[in-house]
């Protein structure tokens, strides 16, 4: 009879929620107000949150509530979602592209058209790239501040399969990972499916609070740390050299892999060296083009100790075999001729100027970013939801994303990430005036 009590008032909460007799927003009973009011358990009642939560209908918050969620925004808004409506402003994915790109593929494709190498590219490549490819990217790391050999180095398809081959190859089912408590949800995405279990790391200014690392290690068998030093997805930092010492000297004293992701390290203007110049010996660090150059362009990099190679190269046969030749010949090209090069110091100005229109539009808004990036954080009132917003900016259709994704912390913060590279500068300037119009309007 208790189970099906139970169940009656879940089934009955989720009617009043879906029919909209109890809006997005309404603040729910305490679990003890709940129990007391319907004449059950408390942990019942606490058990009949957890499932209304876990369909997607409520969320609890800590030292707030629980309240009902905007059944209308698609779950996990930032990671599963993209803009399909033709008329929809993508604020929530980058893929920044600049004026003659597209000539720049006519040209490489003509030029390798006319090469003699064609029918090396329609057969299949070595697993981690061809050695003369593999030297070029060395070339360009070197570039960064990584000194490896070609060896040491992997031509992978974009950085996401490269942390899916550094996590297949180094690390197992059920293995602990430091990460920031708000973190690239690709990542996320990749310790699900191979049941990884995150630990989160507080920000404390610009990088994770390395004191909350020390404690975790020591009071678990934390396996890896994923790190983002140099321009942290969404919070935008740059770690300074003193903090990456520290967090390399917890690594070695704990026997950490540390896993580097790079991906939008290109926009930082001469940051300090990167982790994996520090310690080579324990530290895997993955890149890409995919902002740097374009989305569409599959190849990204993984430098790794040369012990972990073979490894690596298994991962990346047992995935994709190799890089496609096509891409992996027009992409060295590229990084030969200095043209990466250029289209990152490009980018670096246009990401500059959309954080300029950002700045000037949402003057005196809270708000955490880079100068040289392409995202803006922007934390909300202690009265707004994040998720009423996101709804309320997707019937202006603009697209964002909320904290969700990023979390990795039971305790998800009301927050936006704003992607600011994937449309022109007039239409960035008209969504950013709504954004703060909505925000606004919200605030109470």
């Amino acid at each position: 009879m208790a189970h099906a009590r139970y169940k009656q008032l879940v089934d009955a909460l989720a009617a009043e929620i879906r029919a909209g007799r109890l809006p997005p927003g309404t603040r729910l009973p305490t679990h003890r107000q709940l129990a007391a009011k319907e004449g059950l358990a408390l942990v019942t009642a606490t058990r009949v949150y957890a499932e209304l939560e876990a369909m997607g209908l409520v969320s609890g918050e800590t030292g707030r509530g629980t309240f009902v969620r905007e059944t209308l925004l698609p779950r996990g808004l930032g990671i599963d979602q993209h803009a399909a409506a033709a008329d929809m402003v993508d604020l929530n994915f980058n893929y920044p592209s600049l004026p003659g790109q597209a000539e720049l593929l006519r040209v490489a494709l003509r030029q390798l058209a006319a090469s003699g190498d064609l029918e090396a590219l329609l057969r299949y490549q070595p697993h981690g790239g061809r050695q003369h490819e593999r030297a070029t990217v060395a070339r360009h790391l070197a570039c960064r501040g990584l000194t490896v050999t070609a060896g040491q180095v992997m031509i992978v398809n974009g950085a996401q399969h490269g942390l899916a081959t550094t996590v297949m190859a180094l690390l197992q089912p059920g293995d602990v990972v430091a990460a920031d408590a708000l973190t690239y949800p690709g990542f996320k995405l990749l310790a699900q499916a191979h049941r990884l279990e995150l630990a989160p790391i507080p920000a404390a200014g610009h990088g994770p609070d390395l004191d909350a690392l020390e404690r975790l290690c020591m009071r678990r068998r934390v396996r890896a740390i994923y790190a983002m030093p140099t321009l942290n997805n969404p919070l935008g930092w740059v770690m300074s050299a003193s903090r990456r010492r520290q967090l390399v000297a917890i690594a070695r004293r704990h026997g950490l892999l540390i896993i580097e992701d790079a991906a939008y390290a290109f926009l930082a203007e001469d940051p300090p060296d990167p982790l994996a110049a520090l310690a080579p010996e324990t530290t895997v660090y993955v890149s890409g083009l995919s902002k740097s150059v374009a989305t569409g362009l599959r190849v990204g990099f993984v430098a790794a100790p040369a012990e972990s190679v073979p490894k690596l190269e298994r991962a990346i046969r047992a995935t994709t075999w190799n890089t496609p030749g096509v891409m992996t010949a027009i992409t060295c090209g590229w990084l030969a001729d200095g043209t990466v090069t250029r289209l990152e110091s490009e980018k670096r100005r246009d990401a500059t100027i959309r954080q300029a229109i950002a700045n000037d539009i949402l003057v005196r808004m809270p708000r955490v970013s880079h100068p040289a990036s392409y995202f803006v954080w922007l934390p909300l009132a202690e009265e707004v939801r994040a998720d009423q917003v996101a709804m309320a900016l997707m019937r202006e259709r603009i697209s964002v994303s909320t904290a969700e994704p990023f979390a990795t912390s039971a305790q998800v913060p009301h927050a936006i990430r704003l992607a600011l590279g994937s449309v022109d500068l007039d239409t960035l300037r008209a969504a950013l005036k709504k954004v703060r119009r909505v925000i606004d309007d919200q605030t109470y």
